[in-house]
């Protein structure tokens, strides 16, 4: 399979690679105008000025076991099983893809995965208008050079960044998967839909679809991870604040956090027929 380079969003910051909470693309500078202070006003979706159609859930078939957020000290995200699998019913995905306009294999990754947390930390509130937000930027819903979603979640080609060699206003990090996930023995690369640095995917990796393995180019596996990931330290994606850094540690710039916004504030808004204003 050829891998599609994702040109535009595998740029990581200094700063991201300090903390090693950057999960996917951060420009050095790569923060825009907004509110106060120069930060974007946030009204996340799921609060109550932007309500959202949840999605209502149905079995699918189980993984062995379940919760479990990142991995223990000396545990890869592969010896982690998933949870038990809820799906959006057939009939609230077909509708609320349309209304979205969103790829309805990639809404069922995100409807799956807000379900998902809505079991394991119904106190994040984590919405999958938030995680087709980041999507939406990261991949196109890993469209990116004309692929897509495959029947199975997984992307029809491997989609990948630059190498976080230093140049191009990256940081550099040295290989840490042995080439496993990206294809680079000697850089790390951004990889998958949601592009995740694989030292993050390491610990956060998960296994959405209950097929027994852990892969960052299945948006079913990577949307619950980042599910997961925006809810750590306890943070309640319904306030404006914990939204706000939730959406920063996976990508410190303003103007991705008002990019994210935009996409998510247009899903939520499209897949139901009146707006509270």
């Amino acid at each position: 399979m050829k891998p599609v380079v994702a040109a535009g969003v595998a740029l990581v910051s200094v700063v991201g690679a300090a903390t090693g909470l950057g999960a996917a693309a951060v420009l050095l500078a790569g923060h825009g105008a907004g509110g106060a202070g120069g930060e974007p006003a946030v009204v996340p979706p799921g609060a109550a000025d932007v309500p959202i159609d949840t999605a209502p859930g149905e079995s699918a078939p189980e993984s062995s076991a379940g919760p479990e957020g990142s991995a223990e000290p000396g545990e890869s995200a592969d010896d982690r099983p998933g949870p038990a699998r809820e799906e959006p019913t057939g009939d609230w995905l077909a509708r609320t893809a349309e209304a979205a306009a969103l790829p309805e294999r990639a809404l069922l990754s995100y409807a799956a995965a807000q379900l998902a947390l809505t079991e394991e930390l119904p106190e994040c509130g984590v919405s999958w208008p938030t995680l087709a937000g980041i999507g939406a930027v990261e991949s196109r819903h890993g469209t990116l050079d004309g692929g897509e979603v495959g029947p199975d979640g997984r992307t029809t080609g491997d989609i990948i960044g630059i190498p976080l060699d230093g140049t191009n206003g990256t940081a550099a990090i040295a290989d840490t998967d042995g080439g496993e996930h990206d294809g680079d023995d000697r850089w790390d690369r951004a990889v998958g839909p949601m592009q995740f640095i694989p030292s993050t995917w390491e610990q956060w990796g998960a296994d959405g679809n209950g097929d027994g393995a852990a892969d960052p180019h299945s948006l079913d596996d990577a949307a619950l991870a980042a599910a997961r990931y925006l809810c750590a330290d306890g943070r309640d994606l319904t306030d404006p604040a914990d939204w706000r850094e939730a959406v920063l540690s996976y990508n410190r710039s303003d103007a991705y956090v008002a990019d994210v916004m935009d996409n998510a504030h247009a899903y939520a808004a499209g897949s139901r027929t009146t707006v509270t204003p």
